[in-house]
């Protein structure tokens, strides 16, 4: 449940699972718009110390291209 920010250090929602090349984001988390939504490990930038996994792109651009997971 690490949380992940963008580049710009805003919340984009907290790591629920890591399902091959895709990182399910927690449902349960008003920043992931109570839906489960995956995002591509490509987006990984870094993480920083051992409590935020910190994307190369920005919050905006991370909620305008996720995908909502399918039921």
């Amino acid at each position: 449940h690490m949380e992940v920010v963008g580049s710009d250090g805003k919340h984009v929602g907290k790591v629920d699972h890591v399902m091959g090349d895709q990182i399910e984001l927690a449902k349960f988390d008003l920043g992931a718009g109570m839906k489960h939504h995956l995002i591509p490990i490509s987006w990984v930038d870094h993480i920083d110390g051992d409590d935020k996994l910190c994307l190369s792109i920005t919050e905006d651009e991370a909620k305008s291209r996720w995908m909502e997971r399918p039921n």
